[in-house]
């Protein structure tokens, strides 16, 4: 027995509106234990919603509907699914006094069109909607077949989902276990040689291994399926450590973990403090640090020195280098990590400046050259030079900028830290 999460709506074809309702009854699912192989977005129109529901009985026991509930011609899902199982609708006198209820409370006129909110097919239960007007429904139409359908207001479906559709589904025997991951986080590192490493690993039944990449983040994705969370964590344990084993410093952490925030940890395991100078990010690698809670333990601040006046005047930096060499160079990266650690009196720095386009870029300096400068608390510096590629747009560069410089730093970090404890 499996699910299929089946999301009505037109809006959600032509991306007006974020899918997010999928992705919540995914985790929601996997929560319960329950197999969960397929996910499918259709318009409002009726032809093709049925043809979507003829497929999705034949692989599925279990199909969760969220959209299509509303009171306007377009609102298709409950009629359609009750003539694709023919079975006629009924007007429910409590779903339609309590449609009633509220628009009174809300001291709203009701309009004609709701009542078609209060007919449900013959035989179904009322899955109550507390916040709004459109009710779900809870319905076996078939031996062997659970239907529920959901508005699509994230807000109403959550509240739906969790204090009827949960007791409902544990009632009928699930979440007896649940499906557990652990996403682990690597950077420095590609998907494919990341995969190529850990490809032993993948062939594994329970916990099992997938790979996911994003802007430069690597994740692999560990799940167990177990009867409870300690229970899948003890399976996932060994996994994940000889997968840490084998990446090395590639890896950074887990789950919410963030290079932000495991820099941060490790500044403030450390007693010290962190300040930047940005060119071309512009506030984006402070803005990063500040989005943790607690950042003014360890983030002393920094100074966006966007032209070259400001990178003189506050951070100290040659204008015969700026003159001859230009803003995106070495020396400029390494004056300005320089600059801003002796201003705000900080035992490290960070500073960032380069080309992120898409004008700009030249031969010998294109689109998608970075410098970043790191100072350590004994004014060394070291200056990394990227060549992130004319083709990216400028707020992935910006992005990897960004997090390429909060990795020298965590590397930097972990480095010292073996050594002392050597």
């Amino acid at each position: 027995m499996s699910a299929e999460i089946i999301c009505v709506g037109t809006e959600l074809l032509l991306g007006d509106i974020l899918n997010s309702n999928s992705r919540y009854l995914a985790r929601e699912l996997a929560k319960l234990g329950i197999p969960h192989y397929y996910q499918c977005v259709v318009g409002d129109n009726p032809a093709r919603i049925k043809n979507v529901i003829e497929v999705a009985i034949a692989r599925s026991s279990i199909l969760i509907f969220t959209g299509g509930l509303g009171p306007t011609p377009d609102d298709l899902t409950v009629e359609t699914l009750a003539d694709f199982f023919e079975t006629p609708l009924e007007e429910r006198p409590d779903v339609l006094q309590d449609i009633t209820d509220k628009f009174a409370r809300r001291r709203r006129q009701m309009t004609p069109n709701n009542r078609k909110q209060a007919l449900l097919p013959v035989g179904a239960e009322v899955l109550p909607n507390p916040t709004g007007t459109a009710p779900g429904i809870i319905w076996q139409p078939r031996k062997e077949l659970t239907i529920l359908t959901f508005p699509g207001v994230p807000s109403e479906m959550h509240r739906m989902w969790e204090e009827t559709a949960i007791p409902y589904l544990k009632n009928q025997g699930w979440g007896q276990e649940i499906i557990y991951s652990r996403l682990l986080k690597f950077w420095g590192i590609g998907e494919s040689a990341l995969a190529t490493k850990v490809a032993h690993l993948f062939d594994g039944i329970n916990p099992t291994v997938a790979p996911y990449a994003g802007k430069g983040e690597v994740r692999l994705r560990v799940s167990a399926k177990a009867k409870s969370a300690s229970e899948a964590d003890r399976l996932i344990d060994p996994i994940a450590t000889e997968i840490r084993q084998i990446a090395g410093d590639d890896y950074f952490g887990f789950d919410e973990d963030t290079l932000a925030s495991v820099v941060g940890q490790l500044l403030r395991d450390r007693g010290q403090m962190l300040a930047v100078a940005e060119s071309c990010t512009g506030g984006g690698l402070g803005a990063i640090l500040t989005d943790i809670p607690g950042s003014s333990d360890y983030f002393a601040g920094g100074v966006i020195s966007y032209a070259n006046r400001v990178k003189t005047e506050l951070l100290g930096v040659s204008r015969e280098l700026l003159s001859q060499l230009g803003a995106v160079s070495e020396p400029v990266a390494k004056q300005m990590a320089l600059g801003v650690k002796q201003q705000l009196n900080a035992d490290w720095s960070l500073s960032v400046t380069g080309i992120a386009g898409p004008g700009g870029g030249s031969s010998l300096k294109p689109v998608g050259l970075v410098y970043i400068g790191l100072a350590g608390p004994d004014r060394s510096v070291e200056i990394f030079e990227y060549r992130f590629g004319s083709e990216r747009d400028r707020s992935t560069i910006r992005h990897l900028s960004i997090c390429h410089a909060l990795d020298r730093l965590r590397r930097k970090l972990l480095k010292i830290s073996v050594t002392i404890t050597s």
